[in-house]
């Protein structure tokens, strides 16, 4: 039975996703927002379930992928657009067009998805920005727009932009496929030796999270990157 465990909560993933999609259409963005912060809960676990059991297999490592293409590849892209649809200025023709280009979002995640299963190097670290994390950014937009104070209405203001929107979605989606390499946050051990870009990066988004709230997570990717950036440096 044990072996079922994780591919069990690899299928919750993706009810999330797909009732997160579901919310999309009932322009319910926020819900659909905490929906996909619950499919990457599920997405960490069962990983995490399947090595402790010791039950990781061809299957579950497909699964996962399908799942990942739902939750954090169409559901974020469909939030783009429909955020796009809902501030793009359609008093010129071809301006309707503009909102698909958030589609480029559950495209290059699937290509990314599809290129992780079969890069051998992916291990104690990603090459491209993994699907989650992208997902977040995004997600974290329509909870920014309803929750945030006044005090960071600087972000709101930019993530309100039709082509502020456009650009990440492009930039973004290049990330995904990038060759930049990233850390993993994969413990295998506890110990501050050898893990500390790890802990200066979750110390890091805690502060930020206690402090901003939702606007901190566009924040924690750029770190996420920059400290990429650096540990890349620190280990030539």
């Amino acid at each position: 039975m044990k072996k079922h465990i994780p591919n069990t909560i690899t299928s919750l993933n993706l009810v999330c996703g797909c009732i997160g999609i579901g919310m999309v259409f009932q322009g319910d963005l926020e819900n659909a927002s905490y929906l996909m912060l619950l499919a990457a809960v599920f997405d960490f676990l069962d990983g995490f379930v399947a090595r402790m059991l010791k039950v990781s297999s061809a299957f579950g490592k497909e699964m996962d992928s399908l799942a990942d293409l739902v939750s954090f590849g169409v559901l974020p892209g469909l939030i783009v657009f429909v955020m796009l649809n809902g501030c793009v200025d359609e008093t010129t023709t071809y301006v309707r067009y503009f909102p698909y280009i958030a589609f480029l979002i559950p495209v290059f995640s699937g290509l990314r998805l599809a290129k992780f299963n079969i890069d051998e190097r992916q291990g104690d670290s990603f090459i491209g920005l993994p699907t989650p994390a992208n997902a977040l950014f995004f997600a974290s937009f329509p909870l920014i727009l309803t929750y945030q104070s006044d005090e960071f209405v600087m972000i709101s203001g930019l993530i309100s932009k039709p082509v502020v929107l456009m650009l990440l979605s492009v930039l973004m989606s290049l990330l995904l496929v990038s060759g930049l390499r990233l850390f993993a946050l994969k413990f295998k051990s506890f110990s501050i030796k050898g893990n500390e870009i790890k802990y200066l990066f979750l110390l890091l988004s805690l502060l930020l999270v206690l402090v901003m709230q939702y606007a901190a997570v566009p924040l924690i990717l750029i770190f996420y990157i920059l400290l990429s950036l650096i540990n890349n440096l620190v280990k030539k």
